[in-house]
C-alpha cells in the first residue's frame, strides 16, 4: 500500500503510469486532463486525423437494424431456407452473433482505455456499430428459428482469449488484425454464395462497417508497438501464434456447415489470409518497417492450411502432403495492394 501510494504521488512515475494505462494494465484509468498536451510529429497527426475520420464516417454511414431487417424481409417475401441450410446458417452465424457481442465488449473497453482523443472516438464508433450488429443478427436468427446459445469449444476459446486478456495491444491485435478479417471473409463469401437474399443484403452493411474497424488497429497499434520491451514483444507474438492456431481449430468445427452451404473451407482460408495479410501490410506501412515475425507466421500457417485442409482428391500419403505443405510455406505471403484511405476517412 505504501509503495503504491508513493508511486502515485511521485511525479517521475507519470510516464510509467501513462504507459501502463496504454498497455491496458490499469482498470482505474483516471480522467486524462492532459490528453491534449502530448507532442505529435507529422506522421502521428496524419494517423490521428484518420482515426477521427473513422468516427465521423461511422456517424454518416449509420443504419437502423430495426428498420433495415423488416424492410429486407418484406422486399424478398420472407426468408426461405431448406432445413439443412437453415441449420448451417444458424451454426455459422451463431459465431457472428456472439463474436459481435465480444467485439462490442472489447471496443467499449478500448473506448475507456485509449488515451488519445481520436483513438477513443474510433473505438466509441466501433462499439456503436457492434451493438447494432449484435441486435440485428439476433433478430435475423430469431426469424429463422431458435437462436443458438452455445459455440464450439475452439471458437469459444478463441473469442474468450481476446475478451479476457488485460493487455491492450493483444486486444487490438486479436480483434482488429485477426478476428475482424475473418468475419469480413465470412460476410464476403456468404454474400457471394447468395444462399439467402435477406442475409446477403444485410451482410453488405456489416462489411462496410467492419472495414472501418480494422483501421483502428492499423492506425493506433504503431504507437503501442514502438514502446514494447523485448519481453512484451515475445509475449505478444507467442499469444498471437496461439490465436492463429486456434483459428484453424475453429475452422475444423465450422467445416461441415461451410460444406452444406457450398463454400470450400480452402476458399475461406485463402480469403481470410489475404485480408489478414492486407491488414498487417497496412500496419507495417504505418510503422515504417516490416514485421519479419509476421512473414514467419504466415509461412507456417500456409503450410498448416495445406496439411489440415488438402485439395479434394489430393494424394493422401503423408510424404506427399508434407511436400505440399513445405511448398506452400516457401511461397511466402506475397503482396496485396492496399488503400487505407478508403476505409479510414
Amino acid at each position: 500500500m505504501i509503495r503504491d501510494t508513493a508511486r502515485r504521488l511521485n511525479p517521475f512515475s507519470r510516464r510509467r503510469r501513462a504507459r501502463e494505462a496504454a498497455r491496458g494494465h490499469r482498470r482505474d484509468v483516471p480522467i486524462a486532463f492532459d490528453m491534449f498536451d502530448q507532442l505529435r510529429d507529422v506522421h502521428e497527426l496524419k494517423a490521428a486525423r484518420k482515426l477521427a475520420g473513422i468516427y465521423h464516417k461511422g456517424q454518416r454511414k449509420s443504419w437502423d437494424g430495426k428498420k433495415v431487417l423488416p424492410a429486407l424481409i418484406a422486399k424478398h417475401g420472407g426468408i426461405q431456407l431448406d432445413a439443412d441450410k437453415r441449420e448451417a446458417i444458424q451454426a455459422l452465424f451463431a459465431i457472428i452473433l456472439w463474436g459481435e457481442l465480444a467485439a462490442w465488449k472489447i471496443s467499449a473497453e478500448l473506448a475507456v482505455q485509449l488515451e488519445p482523443l481520436e483513438a477513443k472516438l474510433a473505438a466509441t464508433s466501433q462499439a456503436h456499430d457492434e451493438a447494432r450488429h449484435f441486435y440485428t443478427m439476433y433478430d435475423y436468427l430469431s426469424e429463422i428459428g431458435e437462436v443458438p446459445t452455445t459455440l464450439g469449444p475452439a471458437t469459444t476459446r478463441l473469442l474468450e482469449d481476446v475478451v479476457r486478456t488485460d493487455d491492450l495491444v493483444k486486444k487490438l491485435v486479436g480483434m482488429q488484425m485477426m478476428v475482424e478479417p475473418m468475419a469480413l471473409t465470412l460476410f464476403s463469401l456468404m454474400r457471394k454464395a447468395e444462399v439467402e437474399p435477406v442475409l446477403s443484403e444485410l451482410l453488405t452493411l456489416y462489411e462496410r462497417d467492419e472495414a472501418r474497424h480494422v483501421a483502428l488497429g492499423v492506425l493506433h497499434l504503431p504507437k503501442l508497438l514502438t514502446n514494447m520491451s523485448f519481453a512484451e514483444a515475445t509475449s505478444l507474438w507467442t499469444w498471437e501464434f496461439r490465436e492463429y492456431w486456434a483459428q484453424f481449430e475453429m475452422l475444423k468445427e465450422m467445416e461441415p456447415h461451410f460444406t452444406t452451404l457450398g463454400i470450400p473451407v480452402r476458399e475461406v482460408i485463402r480469403i481470410g489470409r489475404q485480408k489478414q495479410i492486407r491488414a498487417n501490410q497496412m500496419l507495417m506501412e504505418e510503422l515504417g518497417y516490416d514485421l519479419k515475425i509476421f512473414d514467419v507466421f504466415m509461412r507456417f500457417f500456409q503450410a498448416k492450411a495445406e496439411w489440415d485442409f488438402p485439395e479434394p482428391g489430393a494424394d493422401s500419403r503423408k510424404r506427399t502432403r508434407a511436400r505440399q505443405a513445405l511448398d506452400a510455406a516457401l511461397q511466402g505471403v506475397g503482396n496485396i495492394p492496399i488503400n487505407l484511405t478508403e476505409v479510414a476517412v
